[in-house]
């Protein structure tokens, strides 16, 4: 059972990875849910967080984490997500508080005690609580084993600039820090994803499970779809964010190529994920990058999940 924490900023698409990977308890021991401003503003990421705590009838603790990025001003995305970040569903209210600790506290005293190489980082949103861990406490890398990242895009460009997707251009100075850090990455970006469509064709299964959950996901994605459909012309909406614990539970539904990965940090490519597909620059690969799917297996292993919650 891999020893796992969740960074997120729910987000539709975040809130069905969460829920899959609490519904997958031989697969991850979820040491904790860290909140990160992005997709909305803190607070709602944070109630969002607890919320799916409390749907997925989990007592997995959940950190409230950084209200803004490194350096920049805060963007968000009510325009895709609305105005709470999970709209399209009906989620309980949390019973729960999140914890007194800092997120990025919590990732400093836990990764400073943990054994080397042994916890993952499962990243949904834009990278400060990570890169302010990493910037306090450097030596809290040798404990990663691995930071398993939604975020980026190459040859499918960017979803929020012409060159940069969300995640990484709301935090790009972050990113910079975790992709210089020296721990083993293994990128979901746009490429990816893109080929991951939440149809309708997909999303009616998990309506007819006949849960909470299931209404939740078929909900939330139903709400998801109506932007990304009008703004991509096509039969449903990427699913970013699950991407990212299919391939911790079961890698072989993906696959990429080992890459060099620079962060742009200013000028009018700011949030760009340079990715070195062809090796030209000599540089060293810093990240796994991945770009085909098996769409209909990873709709199914969702489904499965879901189905247990």
């Amino acid at each position: 059972m891999r020893k796992v924490i969740i960074d997120t900023d729910p987000g539709q698409d975040d809130a069905v990875a969460i829920l899959a990977a609490l519904a997958s308890p031989e697969d991850f021991d979820v040491l904790g849910i860290c909140s990160v401003a992005g997709n909305v503003p803190l607070h709602h990421t944070t109630r969002n967080s607890l919320q799916l705590v409390e749907l997925a009838g989990s007592r997995v603790p959940v950190y409230a984490g950084c209200s803004r990025p490194m350096v920049k001003e805060l963007v968000t995305a009510e325009y895709v997500h609305g105005p709470t970040g999970l709209d399209g569903a009906d989620l309980p209210d949390p019973h729960r508080e999140p914890e007194a600790t800092h997120a990025v506290d919590f990732l400093v005293e836990t990764l400073g005690a943990a054994e080397p190489r042994s916890v993952t980082l499962c990243t949904l949103g834009p990278l400060t609580n990570v890169g302010m861990a990493l910037v306090r406490a450097p030596e809290i890398a040798d404990s990663v084993e691995s930071i398993v990242a939604m975020g980026g895009g190459f040859f499918e460009g960017g979803n929020v600039t012409p060159a940069a997707e969300f995640n990484i251009y709301v935090d790009p100075h972050a990113a910079h820090v975790v992709f210089t850090s020296g721990i083993p990455i293994t990128l979901m970006p746009l490429d990816v994803t893109h080929k991951a469509l939440a149809s309708e064709r997909r999303v009616a299964p998990f309506r007819e499970l006949g849960t909470a959950a299931g209404d939740s996901v078929a909900g939330m994605l139903t709400f998801f779809d109506r932007h990304d459909m009008e703004k991509y012309g096509a039969d449903g909406a990427p699913l970013h964010d699950p991407t990212t614990v299919a391939y911790l539970i079961d890698p072989d539904l993906f696959a990429g190529r080992r890459c060099h990965v620079e962060i742009v940090r200013d000028g009018p490519a700011e949030g760009m994920t340079m990715i070195d597909w062809w090796m030209v620059t000599g540089n060293e690969p810093n990240a796994m990058v991945m770009n085909v799917v098996d769409s209909d297996g990873f709709f199914t292993l969702l489904l499965e999940r879901i189905s247990r919650l």
